[in-house]
């Protein structure tokens, strides 16, 4: 009964939920590194809110390498000896090609059930149902069997240098403490995932000789060196690093070109730079420093000597052992889901990266779980109000004493 009546708290909330999202969505939450200001605008208006339904948050503020203050805001609710922490992340994307968009990605659109916005599915969505939850358990008074642990980080999207990475380092999490990670997941929200793959980001810089373009043998046109070994890369990594797991999805590794920096400002000039970058997604059956040496050598055959190819490390996330189905809180999960959706979840691992890792790598016991599309980072991104609804009741429900 009481889980009803704190469902039913969660169900009203709905017109305060649409009015908050309204307002998040308008503030701009992107990485210096992508060219934004950061989080402290999000991170003023999100504390301010948890201040207003009677919390005290504490800010964790980190200087990153532009001068920017990247903010994190923690809650903790209750008196029990073991906390469970919901750790969504406040940061976005941005936008992409703003022409590709059917309203403004800053403005919260709202058709039906379905909300319109840059960031309200990655990681909104769970912003959202985590403090409504927060919310529902103190004004429900309902009991617990866990401390709710709200923790609102920073920089996600470009590696968590300044987010779960350093409150981790802070020791605020203890020895007993669970961890929801609710970045990820799918919209029939049966998938529960207590592994990831490894993450390598390599940026390969071809070494040519810049001329005027109607006089190419007097040079080297590292656009097209930087193709050639594109596409012999490509066929090595795919060729070598083949096994298939069944935990993941996809469950093969991923090698995928991406970005790619300008070469020249001229049609009629040869670059004798181009650089480019491939993200890789690699199972844990891998070593990522094998495919960091072989990328090397690759770059050292003698079809490519007349360039000089360099291979850079711009970020690197081992493979963790996954956690254990048998753990607390991936039993936690599967009740609490089994309760609030009627079906059965099972344990699956993905390719994307989420805090998640950064608790494996300690040995705690972490899992990732949500009730939202696969739209991260697309244009027109979008969620659905009663999915938010939905993950905050699990969330409630993994707290409150039965």
């Amino acid at each position: 009964m009481l889980q009803n009546g704190l469902f039913q708290l969660i169900d009203g909330y709905r017109n305060e939920i649409l009015k908050t999202a309204g307002k998040m969505v308008q503030i701009k939450a992107i990485s210096p590194e992508s060219g934004g200001e950061g989080e402290a605008e999000r991170a003023e208006f999100l504390g301010q809110l948890l201040k207003e339904m009677g919390f005290e948050p504490r800010r964790y503020d980190y200087k990153d390498d532009h001068g920017s203050v990247r903010p994190n805001i923690i809650v903790k609710y209750g008196n029990e000896k073991a906390t469970l922490w919901i750790i969504p992340h406040m940061d976005t994307v941005s936008e992409g090609d703003p022409s590709l968009w059917t309203h403004d990605p800053f403005t919260l659109y709202v058709e039906g059930d379905t909300l319109y916005g840059r960031g309200i599915n990655d990681d909104g969505q769970d912003v959202l149902a985590s403090i409504y939850a927060l919310k529902a358990l103190k004004e429900s008074g309902a009991k617990l069997r866990y401390n709710y642990g709200l923790a609102i980080v920073a920089d996600e999207e470009l590696g968590s240098k300044y987010g779960i990475s350093k409150l981790i380092e802070e020791g605020i999490f203890g020895k007993d403490d669970m961890f929801m990670v609710p970045d990820g997941g799918n919209h029939k929200g049966d998938e529960i995932e207590i592994a990831e793959k490894g993450i390598l980001w390599l940026k390969i810089s071809v070494h040519g000789k810049q001329v005027h373009a109607s006089t190419p043998q007097m040079g080297v046109n590292a656009y097209r060196k930087a193709i050639e070994f594109l596409a012999e890369a490509d066929k090595m990594l795919h060729s070598k690093y083949s096994i298939r797991n069944k935990v993941f999805q996809p469950d093969v590794s991923t090698f995928e070109m991406t970005k790619h920096e300008k070469n020249t400002d001229s049609v009629n000039i040869i670059p004798g730079l181009d650089v480019s970058y491939i993200d890789c997604r690699v199972l844990p059956d891998y070593r990522l420093d094998d495919i960091v040496a072989d990328m090397k050598g690759l770059a050292s055959r003698p079809e490519f000597s007349d360039t000089r190819i360099e291979i850079e490390v711009a970020n690197q996330e081992d493979p963790t052992a996954p956690t254990s189905i048998d753990a607390e809180v991936v039993k936690l999960t599967i009740d609490s889901v089994r309760h609030v959706l009627g079906i059965e979840p099972k344990a699956v691992g993905i390719g994307g990266g989420t805090c998640a890792s950064f608790f494996r790598k300690k040995g705690m016991p972490a899992v990732v779980w949500s009730k939202k599309f696969d739209i991260a980072h697309q244009p027109n991104e979008y969620a659905l109000l009663s999915d938010i609804l939905v993950d905050a009741k699990v969330f409630a429900d993994m707290c409150a004493e039965k």
